[in-house]
């Protein structure tokens, strides 16, 4: 449980009631980003605030009513996931720069330069991003965010989001591995032949490709045909 001195306000409003908890700011934000918490950890003191600050509690009829319950546990949850948490400004920092290289790192495996048809190297895409001045949204999934972000600076360097068609064929003695490395993937179509040899289309991030191509040949000791049979939906 962390103490006290060291928590941090949750806030929710509704119908012109405000509520507030006191929680972890890195498990707070953690729930806030999906994660499953212990609450026993989560929360500094099992309690419902109307202002925390000054230790005034909410009553059980209003929790009740716009809650629907009185759990603690149920309401920290509802506060942190709809309501506003308070992070620290160092937090805000750590949050912006983990968004920036998750961004990053899906530019580098989804798009590609559409001159070379390979994928942009993580510093050359960060350099990009600085140069066209781009805003982080915390807000925002990366995903979302990505397809903007490429818009902007597709101006800077040529870059595209691309989706490839790889068509594959492995002999018997290697498809049960290869089969491991095709379902990490979209996989539009597979059939096993006669001879027990493996035969696959896969939807890959273009700048996958060469990733792609090194799994399956690690996979198969090299004894694998590939052929790129044109772009995905």
């Amino acid at each position: 449980m962390v103490r006290t001195e060291d928590a941090i306000i949750a806030r929710y409003s509704h119908g012109g009631k405000h509520f507030e908890i006191l929680v972890d700011a890195d498990l707070a934000l953690g729930l806030k980003n999906g994660k499953e918490v212990s609450f026993n950890d989560l929360l500094a003191i099992d309690t419902i605030f109307k202002d925390a600050r000054k230790g005034d509690e909410a009553s059980p009829e209003t929790i009740k009513d716009v809650f629907g319950t009185e759990d603690v546990n149920a309401v920290s949850r509802k506060i942190i996931l709809e309501g506003e948490v308070q992070l620290t400004t160092d937090q805000k920092r750590k949050m912006m720069e983990n968004k920036k290289k998750e961004i990053i790192a899906m530019i580098s495996r989804e798009a590609i330069n559409p001159q070379t048809k390979g994928p942009h190297p993580p510093a050359r895409i960060e350099h990009a991003m600085e140069e066209a001045k781009i805003h982080i949204d915390l807000h925002k999934s990366t995903s979302e965010q990505m397809q903007e972000i490429v818009k902007k600076i597709s101006g800077l360097i040529p870059i595209s989001i691309e989706k490839l068609r790889l068509a594959i064929k492995v002999p018997a003695a290697h498809s049960g591995k290869a089969t491991v490395v095709v379902h990490r993937y979209t996989v539009q179509k597979e059939e096993w032949q006669p001879d027990g040899s493996y035969i696959a289309v896969i939807e890959i991030p273009g700048g996958l490709k060469g990733e792609v191509f090194s799994q399956l040949n690690g996979a198969t000791h090299g004894n694998v045909e590939t052929k790129l049979v044109g772009e995905g939906n």
